[in-house]
């Protein structure tokens, strides 16, 4: 997995290092580091919502305590394809717009319909752990 440098003006810092990740992007810099244990509980959240439900990018970041929703997003690109990442959406239902049909194909195959781009998160919301 390669990150790079951010859009914000910060230099270029390495793509791993041994004890966290740096994330680039115009909201998150050089300085934004995600340990390994923050990469493990947002990655366990996803892959302990079931097949046929659906989370928020938001409701992922308060299951693995984390404030930032846009956060779990940068995690799930650069380290979620090897989970579930299509049952995270945006919390209106919304898919990422450029893997729309991907998602909702994969989605679709679990029972999750949509309504045009949207889901409804009313019906599909997994309501966390027990």
């Amino acid at each position: 997995m390669a990150f790079g440098a951010c859009n914000s003006g910060c230099s270029p810092a390495p793509a791993r290092r041994s004890d966290h990740l740096v994330l680039p992007g115009p909201l998150l810099c050089e300085t934004a580091r995600v340990d390994e244990e923050t990469l493990e509980r947002v990655r366990a959240v996803v892959v302990s919502i079931p097949a046929g439900s659906v989370l928020g990018y938001g409701d992922v970041a308060e299951l693995a305590g984390l404030r930032s929703a846009r956060l779990v997003g940068r995690i799930l690109a650069e380290d979620g394809a090897d989970i579930p990442w299509h049952r995270v959406l945006r919390s209106d239902g919304r898919t990422a717009e450029h893997l729309r049909r991907r998602q909702l194909e994969l989605l679709r195959a679990e029972g999750v319909l949509a309504d045009g781009p949207r889901v409804n998160m009313r019906r599909y919301r997994w309501s966390g752990p027990a």
